[in-house]
């Protein structure tokens, strides 16, 4: 028996208002659940983005800009 159909079996035989618990319940592991695929997506996304954009600076010669060419300097 698959942990689905297990599930459902003992959820039929609850109260009602236990039922109502088990839903929450389901509910927040659901946006947990969803809320992890969407951090580790992101960080996928993030990843990329950096990869992308430094991807062949190690073969450029010497910087494009010096700390002469700031207008402000921030410390």
């Amino acid at each position: 028996m698959l942990p689905s159909e297990k599930i459902q079996k003992v959820l039929q035989d609850l109260p009602v208002l236990y039922q109502a618990e088990v839903l929450d319940f389901v509910e927040y592991l659901k946006a947990k659940a969803d809320q992890a695929a969407f951090a580790e997506e992101c960080r996928d996304w993030s990843s990329f983005s950096l990869y992308s954009a430094m991807r062949e600076m190690e073969h450029e010669e010497s910087p494009i800009y010096t700390l002469a060419d700031l207008k402000v300097l921030f410390s």
